[in-house]
């Protein structure tokens, strides 16, 4: 019996063709780079444990990789993060190793880790997995600043219930394709090997 493919193959093996063909202008990728920077530092700032623990790694540069992305970031003696400079030696290289977006999008929908190449300093490796693990962005307390509490509220349960919808869908598919649950999710090593 022939196997039915994914109605995103097509759009899989587009984004790969046109991806690899057409880069961003630098200041583009710059500027993007930087309000991410931004947002991790307003989320660091809200819990004093990840700001202590990103302050012992001070001046450590961690490299993120993704298909033809890459971001450097440093770790600042204020306990946040910046942009390493151009051309900064990474001490830990963090490659996200699902080329499709779509793949990776069901993967974190479905609240499992993105398999990962770690490569470099494995006390940093550790430090940036506690982070992943414990800090989350207070949506609600920022939309509170903004709408007040009862509207931010009452839009967190909205989006909350729409997330576990979309988990419960994405898990259903899961089941019906018959992939396990976490099956292609891990954290690969320096050799390619789980």
């Amino acid at each position: 019996m022939v196997k039915p493919s994914s109605p995103f193959a097509f759009l899989n093996d587009l984004l790969n063709r046109v991806g690899s063909r057409l880069q961003p202008p630098p200041w583009a990728v710059h500027e993007v780079q930087h309000r991410a920077v931004l947002f991790l530092n307003h989320v660091l700032q809200q819990e004093p444990e990840a700001q202590q623990r990103v302050l012992r790694q001070q001046g450590k540069v961690v490299q993120f990789q993704w298909r033809f992305v890459k971001m450097a970031l440093v770790a600042t003696p204020a306990g946040l993060l910046d942009l390493a400079a151009e051309g900064a030696v990474p001490d830990l290289t963090l490659t996200l190793t699902e080329a499709s977006p779509f793949d990776l999008a069901r993967t974190t929908l479905s609240g499992d880790k993105p398999p990962v190449q770690i490569v470099g300093d494995v006390q940093l490796a550790a430090e940036v997995n506690w982070l992943v693990d414990h800090v989350r962005w207070d949506v609600e307390d920022d939309l509170a600043r903004v709408i007040g509490d009862v509207p931010a509220h009452t839009v967190s349960n909205a989006a909350r219930r729409g997330v576990q919808a979309l988990r419960k869908f994405v898990g259903d598919r899961r089941a019906a394709t018959g992939a396990a649950p976490g099956a292609d999710a891990g954290i690969v090593g320096p050799s390619g090997t789980a």
